[in-house]
């Protein structure tokens, strides 16, 4: 149930008219994610879709509605993850995924890039979006190379372009032996090739060349350090040999999954590296993962890496469960501010966003939620989500289905699905 302030100030009505750009949002506790910290009883203006002034007793502009917050949490709108939202809608029906490729000939294909087949009326984005998530990294999956292919930071507002540079996906270890000859030390072998062939050491029309003309081209600006290579990885050792390969060939790189990464966390800060974990990894899944645990978000982050959290397993579908693994990162000794900056300004800043989205300042997007609660806390909820400005109907699919079932308020008038009456 809403409060009753918010429900008196016109969110509902705010909420309703989804191409309203002019907001005042009173007497929140704004968890800014960015050097002002948390700041209590602060209005928030929002004019033209960007956050215009932040302070407290902000005068209301003639037009601008107002919000009461009742000092309830505002937050900047949470990262989802490195996942296939609007890449992916059905896991199990093939023609309806789009995040790998699968070439017999020359399969290490950089150029290929997931985000032309992004789809931004997925039925999976407002599922994500009412939970108070505003953007994802779309990745590329693994198909028949371990060099993914590519993928880009996209808002969940229906637009249909990404957003900032594009990153790289490439898997190493155990889990990409299979393609590369049973062996994760053939991985090295064939990355070697792959840079040499991009530096132009290795003629083109070479006939064991790994790569496309296209290809080495993309591989080229990756190495110019023009966007980060996202690399799938959880054992120290191959962890140790990534950063020294890194280095080598002086490439911005970021780490998703890590699972023992705890185990190099001075390294990984000392190369300022960003790690994308699920927090919740304490088994081992495999021998890659013999050193998880849950107190790998606080180690890293005490050791001064910077710390963001993605989903394993089916991150598409799922992603709204990363605020559970930022919760509890918290319970496993992160502090607070870095499980939110973990949910915000750490990956937007790894995946070079950073000066529009992550953070409530001047000048940024107005991509907020105003929550029930406190957002690590599973508990609480997102009470309303604003997305440049433009408050974002609180519905998906899910929630009308409940409706429809629960309450009999579907099309047709049907039945509530359940009656615990005579």
């Amino acid at each position: 149930m809403l409060h009753a302030g918010l429900c008196a100030t016109g969110l509902l009505g705010v909420a309703a008219n989804v191409g309203a750009q002019d907001v005042l949002i009173r007497n929140a506790t704004v968890h800014t994610a960015g050097p002002q910290g948390t700041l209590q009883g602060t209005d928030v203006l929002v004019q033209g879709g960007t956050i215009r002034a932040v302070g407290a007793g902000l005068a209301a502009p003639a037009g601008v509605t107002t919000v009461d917050a009742a000092g309830k949490p505002l937050t900047p709108a949470l990262f989802g993850g490195i996942t296939g939202i609007g890449l992916e809608e059905v896991s199990g029906e093939a023609p309806t995924v789009d995040n790998a490729v699968s070439l017999e000939d020359q399969p290490m294909r950089p150029e290929f890039d997931v985000t032309l087949a992004y789809n931004p009326a997925s039925m999976l984005v407002p599922v994500a979006r009412v939970e108070g998530l505003g953007f994802t990294l779309l990745a590329a999956d693994t198909g028949k190379a371990f060099v993914a292919g590519q993928g880009g930071v996209v808002r969940l507002d229906g637009s249909a372009d990404p957003i900032g540079p594009r990153a790289l996906f490439v898997r190493l270890g155990a889990g990409a032996s299979d393609l590369s000859g049973k062996s994760r030390a053939a991985q090295w072998m064939l990355l070697d090739q792959m840079v040499a062939e991009a530096r132009g050491r290795v003629p083109a029309d070479s006939p064991h060349a790994l790569l496309t003309p296209a290809g080495r081209a993309v591989l080229a600006r990756y190495l110019g350090g023009q966007g980060r290579i996202v690399v799938k990885v959880d054992r120290a050792a191959d962890i140790r040999q990534l950063l020294r390969w890194a280095a080598r060939e002086r490439v911005r790189i970021a780490i998703a999954g890590g699972a023992e990464a705890w185990q190099l966390a001075p390294q990984l800060a000392q190369a300022q590296v960003p790690v994308f974990l699920d927090a919740l990894g304490n088994l081992p899944g495999n021998f890659d993962q013999i050193g998880a645990t849950l107190r790998n978000a606080a180690l890293l982050q005490a050791a001064g890496v910077e710390v963001a959290f993605t989903q394993a397993g089916d991150a598409s579908h799922n992603a709204r469960k990363v605020r559970q693994l930022a919760g509890n990162a918290v319970a496993n000794g992160l502090p607070w501010e870095a499980g939110l900056a973990g949910l915000t300004r750490v990956p937007a800043q790894a995946l070079g966003v950073g000066d529009r989205l992550g953070t409530i300042a001047v000048g940024r997007s107005a991509d907020l939620v105003l929550w029930s609660g406190d957002p690590l806390d599973v508990i609480h909820t997102a009470q309303q989500v604003w997305l440049g400005g433009r408050a974002m109907p609180m519905r998906s699919r899910q929630t009308e289905l409940r409706d429809r079932y629960l309450r009999g308020t579907g099309e047709g008038g049907l039945p509530p699905a359940y009656s615990h009456g005579p």
